[in-house]
């Protein structure tokens, strides 16, 4: 049997997980994440801020030897206020690392709470380094989507957070991402795209009783070929923007979503602020191959490539209440 740390590092791992938890921050740690520098700050132990201390510079949380790793900001703050941030240097980034040309060494049972972060937290598995050319090669075989989960960070709880969107999207849940919660939280401030984004063959996760008022440009939540979450309880101020939209964005760089955006429920939510004319409160299957980019990944029998279609199914979405 191979050991627990081969099984992390393979991208192979049980279903439920009972990992050690990672060591509390020592003093000198907790002197280096507080300093007043620019570069990220690699987080693999559990820090515990006492009030009134601050966090400037972005956190990377990254690999198996992060696993277990937590920040209670004990009502403090991560982040510049109003400094934009990006793709590439999110305020927190919960990153996989490659360690061969197929194996992925990600972080599993990270916890934040009690934090505000300016900017963005920003989860990622295959493709963390950047590059789209492992999702295309992986998408080009059989089982991307479970290779993909496999890979990429899991069990993730973000609780009673304060994100404050400067640009880039506040919450960016990446390809295969399983198991991660927002829960009690709060997503203020402006994005370029959404507020919160669930990308390809993820799966699993759970936004739950937030507020969601951020000013977008897209709608505030994008389920893109992401199934079994649970989007339940939030209250979403929409700024006349649509609220929650279901797709498979099809061909997008020349990846192949094999996944399609099903057995979601979506319940018990507030819209408000909802446009007058055509309100979008909840559209499943709200593209259906209406890309110029979907022939881009022509070629292969599965997802995306044989059907270009949204193929939205199973979907539960009941409840929600404009007002």
């Amino acid at each position: 049997m191979p050991s627990l740390l081969a099984l992390l590092l393979l991208g192979a791992a049980p279903d439920a997980w009972s990992l050690p938890a990672a060591h509390p921050c020592t003093a000198a740690e907790l002197a280096e994440l507080t300093a007043e520098a620019t570069t990220p700050w690699r987080l693999t132990c559990r820090a515990v801020l006492t009030p009134g201390q601050r966090i400037r510079r972005p956190i990377l949380i990254e690999g198996a030897e992060a696993s277990g790793a937590g920040l209670d900001c004990n009502g403090g703050a991560v982040g510049r206020p109003g400094v934009t941030t990006t793709t590439r240097q999110p305020t927190v980034a919960i990153w996989s690392r490659r360690i061969s040309a197929d194996h992925w060494s990600r972080p599993t049972d990270i916890r934040i709470e009690n934090c505000t972060i300016h900017g963005a937290v920003r989860v990622w598995g295959v493709g963390a380094d950047g590059s789209y050319d492992d999702l295309r090669a992986s998408s080009r075989a059989a089982d991307h989507t479970a290779t993909t989960q496999g890979a990429a960070p899991s069990h993730i709880e973000l609780e009673r957070v304060s994100i404050v969107g400067t640009g880039s999207i506040p919450l960016y849940v990446g390809p295969g991402v399983t198991r991660l919660s927002l829960s009690n939280s709060t997503l203020t401030g402006r994005s370029d795209a959404t507020a919160v984004y669930l990308d390809a063959e993820s799966a699993d996760n759970r936004l739950e009783n937030n507020t969601i008022a951020v000013a977008t440009r897209r709608e505030a939540v994008a389920v893109d070929g992401s199934a079994r979450n649970h989007i339940n309880g939030n209250r979403f101020d929409l700024g006349r923007r649509p609220g929650v939209f279901l797709y498979r964005n099809c061909g997008e760089r020349g990846v192949i979503r094999h996944q399609t955006p099903s057995d979601n429920q979506i319940t018990d939510n507030i819209f408000s602020g909802a446009a007058r004319l055509r309100p979008q409160l909840v559209v499943v299957g709200s593209r259906e191959g209406r890309r110029s980019y979907c022939s881009a990944d022509r070629g292969y029998p599965w997802g995306s490539s044989a059907d270009d279609g949204d193929r939205a199914t199973g979907n539960v979405v009941a409840r929600n209440a404009r007002r």
